[in-house]
């Protein structure tokens, strides 16, 4: 299989998750001129699978070091099955909320919110899980991230007052609670693979990609219980059907397709980062999607348009934490 053998190349794909992740919600953006979230979601799940699927006959399959894929899969004990479906299930229901956030209050107020909390969380647990890399600049890494995240959320809340007020209100409280359970999936993951030797793993451990499979099985599972408590209980607007999930055009679904395996790429790629970088640097590079999916929303978005002088301060402001932030916790894992 492929294996990550520099730390160079580690953070080049820590970069590409957090590009990944902090993309992906366009195409629900896309999608969501015609198509409810709750319906997206389900193609965004597919795709995932599929990815994963598709991930571990290739890159899982070739080379000499590691186990291959599928006999990966057939050695791995059930307590790391399970610890990596369970993963899967925090996940998703996290992400769900997230989604609906990000229907309520857009993508710029949700993701700052959501993603920023379980940045903070995520690394704590990760790191206590397997640490790896000095802790002071690591986490003062990830103190200017959660400034310029917080400058984000002050220059997203002078924009959001007025009529839509109450629900981007809704929509923050949402992406809280989806922040709190999206810091605790990534270690569920991580505790599955031997992160020390991805060359010879311990037996009944996973590799990186069979740990992503059995993590994507665990999203598809559990979506059939979150997602249609939401269809038929949504945050806003009428409760949808799976008749009207069916009769949606090919090219819708395949947007949400592409939005799943947009992030499934990210994830996978930060798993293999994960034995070079450690599963807390790993995580933390990737959560600086925030911060992407503010470009998108200041430049593709408009989400930011007509803002006033001080909101464009404060936004200059956020990409110079964000900036100093990565930069601190790339240095913290070299050391």
């Amino acid at each position: 299989m492929f294996i990550v053998n520099n730390y160079l190349l580690a953070v080049i794909l820590c970069f590409v998750t957090m590009l990944c992740w902090g993309s992906w919600a366009n195409t629900q953006k896309l999608a969501g001129k015609t198509w409810r979230y709750e319906l997206f979601y389900w193609d965004y799940v597919i795709g995932i699978l599929l990815f994963s699927i598709v991930l571990g006959l290739t890159l899982g399959s070739t080379g000499e070091m590691g186990r291959s894929f599928l006999t990966d899969l057939g050695q791995i004990t059930s307590e790391n099955y399970v610890s990596a479906l369970i993963g899967g299930a925090v996940f998703n229901l996290g992400n769900i909320l997230l989604s609906a956030a990000i229907s309520m209050a857009g993508m710029t107020v949700a993701f700052p919110l959501g993603v920023g909390i379980a940045l903070v969380l995520g690394v704590i647990v990760n790191y206590i899980g397997a640490p790896k890399g000095d802790p002071m600049i690591l986490f003062l890494g990830v103190a200017l991230v959660v400034v310029a995240i917080i400058l984000n959320a002050v220059a997203s809340g002078k924009m959001h007052k007025g009529s839509n007020a109450s629900t981007s209100k809704k929509g923050a409280v949402v992406a809280i609670i989806a922040g709190v359970l999206m810091a605790f999936f990534y270690r569920f993951v991580a505790s599955a693979m031997d992160l020390d030797n991805f060359e010879s793993p311990t037996p009944g451990m996973a590799t990186p990609y069979s740990a992503f499979f059995i993590f994507s099985v665990g999203i598809f599972l559990s979506n059939f219980i979150f997602n249609t408590i939401i269809m038929r209980r949504p945050f806003v607007g009428k409760p949808v059907t799976y008749r009207e999930y069916f009769r949606g055009h090919m090219s819708t679904h395949m947007v949400g397709v592409l939005g799943g395996i947009i992030w499934g790429l990210g994830t996978a790629l930060s798993y293999i980062a994960a034995g070079k970088a450690g599963a807390a640097i790993s995580y933390a590079l990737g959560q600086g999607a925030p911060m992407v999916a503010a470009l998108w929303g200041i430049f593709i978005w408009k989400e930011f348009k007509g803002a006033s002088r001080t909101v464009d301060y404060l936004l200059a402001l956020m990409f110079v934490f964000f900036i100093s932030g990565l930069g601190a916790i790339i240095i913290s894992g070299a050391n």
